[in-house]
């Protein structure tokens, strides 16, 4: 059996995007910057499926820019609000410390430039409230970006609260909702958004692409000069075909959440408890204000690579955590955020369901991982020395 569970690192795309794209790679080639009228049908494309993403997000099609990926529109996000914010004496931003590397390291960035960050703490359930936000808003801070649900334990933040509560404080809100978007209702007026960043290679979309919201009057900067696409805010040829195939399969996704959701949540919460009865584990985030199809795990006595190599050879495909960090040897900054000791953290096993996964495969994961985590501590000196008592256990 081979059992694909790294949907969070990206998912399979739909049979929708990809007949979507695939006459704007073999008839309708044009770039949609051209006057030619194979140019317009290009542009024509472009322009539609702008609509089509603003009406799932609920905002206006002029209010969308197409990006490379989350990434890059986390990027400009960031970069935008703090250069507003510096042109009014406000060079204060809050964050969370787990949040994507995209934020974190371009919040770096910003403080080498003169910027005070605050990084707010996740707690051990993986959750930032609207108070903890509110007390950290200075008369200087420019921008509060929380992400919607993060990427490694799914939790799902009080996004709709924190976008209230910076409204009536006059702060700027971005949301990477890079985890969040095909997967979770999503409507940026009624929560008060003014910045969104989405990549479409998480809804079943190619890989390659993405946009940002920025609400009508936020004033973007540039990080890619040119020419004057995306009205003049990121320069570069759109990649038609792919913006396509990203709105057919948003609008795909956004149309079936309830169905989605009703589906994985039962096989999640399966998965959880019978991981749970593996003596020494422990779920990481929240239990029910997560994403319905993201579980992750700790395993005291072993480490999560060898794990994974494990499983692979079984034909499960899962993750530690983020795809993007996978080349660290450090173990997760999210895992670290919410309290997990270095020992315990290098431990884990990120699996993230999408529709496709089966009940069969939830029972196949019951059966593998058990038996592997058993074989991994069987091979442990540490695990060993926990217990025989040398070490006291982390995770009772």
């Amino acid at each position: 059996m081979h059992v694909y569970v790294d949907n969070a690192a990206t998912t399979k795309m739909s049979r929708t995007a990809i007949d979507a794209m695939l006459p704007y790679m073999e008839t309708h080639y044009g770039n949609p910057s051209s006057l030619h009228s194979v140019g317009q049908t290009a542009a024509e494309a472009l322009q539609q499926a702008r609509n089509t993403m603003a009406q799932a997000l609920g905002c206006e099609a002029r209010e969308l820019i197409f990006t490379s990926g989350g990434s890059e529109a986390d990027n400009q996000a960031l970069i935008s609000a703090a250069r507003i914010g510096e042109k009014k004496g406000k060079k204060h931003i809050i964050s969370t410390r787990f949040e994507h590397h995209a934020v974190l390291h371009t919040l770096k960035k910003l403080e080498q430039a003169g910027f005070e960050v605050t990084l707010l703490d996740v707690h051990e359930h993986g959750m930032v409230t609207a108070e903890e936000v509110a007390a950290a808003i200075r008369e200087d801070t420019a921008l509060v970006s929380i992400m919607y649900a993060n990427n490694e334990i799914g939790t799902i933040q009080p996004i709709a609260e924190i976008g209230a509560l910076c409204r009536s404080r006059g702060v700027l809100f971005h949301t990477d909702a890079v985890q969040a978007a095909g997967h979770v209702h999503i409507d940026v007026k009624a929560q008060n958004i003014d910045l969104l960043s989405l990549s479409a290679h998480k809804f079943h979309g190619p890989k390659g692409v993405g946009a940002l919201y920025a609400r009508k009057g936020i004033v973007l900067t540039n990080v890619i000069e040119g020419g004057a696409q995306e009205r003049g805010k990121r320069a570069g040829t759109e990649n038609v075909p792919a913006i396509v195939g990203m709105a057919a399969a948003f609008a795909e996704s956004c149309s079936r959440i309830d169905q989605y959701t009703n589906t994985l949540t039962p096989l999640r919460d399966q998965l959880i408890e019978g991981l749970l009865r593996i003596p020494h584990s422990a779920l990481n985030g929240d239990r029910t204000h997560r994403l319905p199809g993201t579980v992750n795990f700790c395993f005291e006595g072993i480490e999560g690579e060898a794990l994974l190599l494990l499983l692979d050879q079984k034909g499960i495909y899962a993750s530690t955590g983020s795809a993007c960090a996978s080349g660290s040897l450090d173990p997760s900054h999210v895992l670290l955020a919410i309290g997990r000791p270095h020992e315990v953290a290098h431990g884990s096993l990120r699996l993230s369901l999408c529709e496709a996964n089966t009940q069969e495969e939830i029972s196949y994961l019951l059966t593998v991982i058990p038996e592997l985590v058993s074989y991994l501590r069987n091979m442990s000196p540490a695990w060993r020395d926990l217990c025989e008592g040398k070490k006291p256990f982390i995770l009772k």
